[in-house]
């Protein structure tokens, strides 16, 4: 991590995106028996967004830009041991309820000390959410060799201005997507992030 501060020029960019989909997907299917966490459904939300923009998951080999055939989505979880990242493999291939079930089963296995080296390594991209800790926005640091990360901040109720300029209450968050200029320019990492928002805001999408 030091390496990848001090050697990749990273720039950060951040948008608002609106939750309320998303609350009320997690809800309905709560009310079927089926619990998810918000983690597991941006996971959905940015491998679909990633077999969309490849270049977003893609790497530097021997000083040349790598697109990868695999989208293996990586979480950052707190553990007594630090920070460890977990990794969902060809995410873009499984739905949501499997995503859930799979990295619920890597957390254990990262605390009773038995996850293996394929459970953690191989990742494409990282997600790394604080909203747990009433962070709403930070900048977090790429996890070499992987060109981008996206951080997640806490959801907070807010008012906004709706469609006819009255207020509303909104639930919303932060999204903080890192990339390595070297691999990506601001245009098709601003694009890439704009559609996790889109997805974000409307999720029903991903399974029409």
């Amino acid at each position: 991590m030091t390496e990848s501060a001090n050697t990749k020029p990273s720039v950060a960019l951040t948008l608002h995106t609106n939750v309320e989909k998303l609350i009320e997907w997690r809800n309905r299917l709560k009310k079927e028996d089926k619990t998810v966490s918000y983690n597991d459904m941006i996971v959905m939300i940015a491998a679909r967004a990633l077999a969309e923009h490849p270049i977003i998951n893609s790497r530097l080999e021997e000083k040349k830009i790598a697109l990868l055939n695999d989208i293996n989505i990586g979480v950052a979880v707190d553990t007594v041991r630090g920070l460890i990242v977990p990794v969902i493999r060809n995410a873009d291939k499984k739905g949501l309820l499997d995503i859930s079930k799979e990295f619920r089963a890597k957390v254990e296995a990262i605390r009773n000390n038995s996850a293996t080296i394929e459970d953690l390594t191989g990742g494409t991209f990282t997600i790394s959410n604080l909203g747990m800790f009433e962070i709403e926005q930070f900048t977090p640091i790429i996890n070499p060799p992987e060109c981008c990360i996206l951080g997640l901040g806490a959801i907070i109720r807010e008012p906004v201005a709706g469609e006819n300029d009255e207020i509303v209450i909104q639930s919303r968050m932060q999204l903080t997507l890192v990339f390595d200029h070297r691999i990506v320019d601001g245009a098709p990492a601003a694009k890439f992030l704009q559609r996790v928002k889109h997805l974000i805001e409307w999720p029903m999408g991903l399974i029409e």
